[in-house]
């Protein structure tokens, strides 16, 4: 397992050192840096593509790497050019591969040549690239010529008017900013003071009638004052409604009804048959606690006298 800890000496001094690489006098890329004043950065370099050896005169594969001498020899515009410095694995000859920016490519400057594998599809019978189909027809002039004049008019009608009306549009917005804020503003404020008037009195009726505070409560305009009278009526109607019934159906259902053809006499005999039931059931209770009390004490005399 890697270690993660460092040993920092006795006489060492962060604020007079900085760093352990400084205190040992040492650069951070360690042996790649050994020519750093020279302006030249040991990395690691792939080849783009095959070449010969100018030395050995061997093939070299693209893809072989090597720890090749970076540095940096010019600009193109902004853009860094960098030089490539690599000694063959096969002989001591150097090779030299510079960037070039403008071309985007790799270039081969000294000690190889690059192998040649471009190919022209054209020179060898074939088609362009961008013009892979070779059997079709040629363009005919009437047509081509008939497409441009449909795409002229079709500017001169339509996308010159439309840019012009959003060029007119763009200058009556932006050729006084300040009246257009202030008037933006004063709108804003007005629409501020009438919002707050409203919360104001939505904050009000919620209290007054123990409402949530986020209910949202409607505008009142005449068409929702109109339609909230219109569902109080309807509502005050049907409690009304609903008390006419609950009193009849009290007066219907009452004890002794004053419109009922009951005699006395009947409703005297329903008196007396109820409480004959009441005295009946007291009875009932009170044999059958005292032949739960007699059986409590007949067991309490059996078992004191088996002691």
């Amino acid at each position: 397992m890697q270690g993660f800890n460092k040993y920092y000496p006795p006489d060492y001094d962060g604020e007079k050192h900085g760093s352990l690489n400084s205190y040992r006098g040492k650069h951070a890329l360690g042996d790649r840096a050994r020519k750093l004043d020279q302006g030249i950065l040991i990395t690691r370099f792939e080849l783009p593509f095959n070449i010969w050896c100018g030395t050995c005169n061997n093939h070299i594969g693209m893809g072989v790497r090597y720890n090749a001498e970076k540095k940096k020899i010019g600009n193109y515009y902004s853009t860094p050019i960098f030089s490539f410095r690599c000694k063959c694995h096969l002989c001591d000859g150097w090779f030299e591969i510079q960037t070039d920016p403008k071309n985007t490519r790799y270039v081969v400057v000294s000690g190889a040549r690059q192998k040649d594998e471009e190919w022209d599809p054209e020179e060898n019978g074939g088609f362009a690239v961008h013009d892979t189909d070779g059997n079709s027809a040629p363009v005919d002039p009437l047509a081509a010529l008939e497409k441009t004049t449909d795409a002229q008019i079709h500017q001169t009608k339509v996308q010159i008017p439309r840019l012009e009306s959003l060029m007119d549009v763009s200058d009556r917005y932006n050729s006084d900013p300040y009246s257009l804020s202030l008037k933006a503003r004063k709108h804003f404020r007005e629409d501020k003071k009438i919002w707050k008037e409203k919360e104001k009195s939505d904050t009000q009726v919620k209290d007054r009638y123990a409402l949530p505070t986020n209910l949202s409560l409607a505008e009142e305009d005449g068409e929702t004052i109109k339609e909230a009278k219109e569902q109080w009526r309807k509502g005050r109607e049907e409690i009304l409604l609903r008390d006419s019934k609950r009193r009849k159906l009290a007066v219907e259902t009452s004890i002794v009804p004053s419109s009922s053809g009951l005699s006395s006499t009947s409703s005297s005999a329903v008196v007396e048959s109820l409480r004959a039931r009441v005295l009946i059931n007291t009875a009932r209770q009170s044999r059958t606690s005292t032949n739960s009390a007699s059986t409590f004490v007949n067991s309490r005399k059996s078992l004191l006298r088996n002691r």
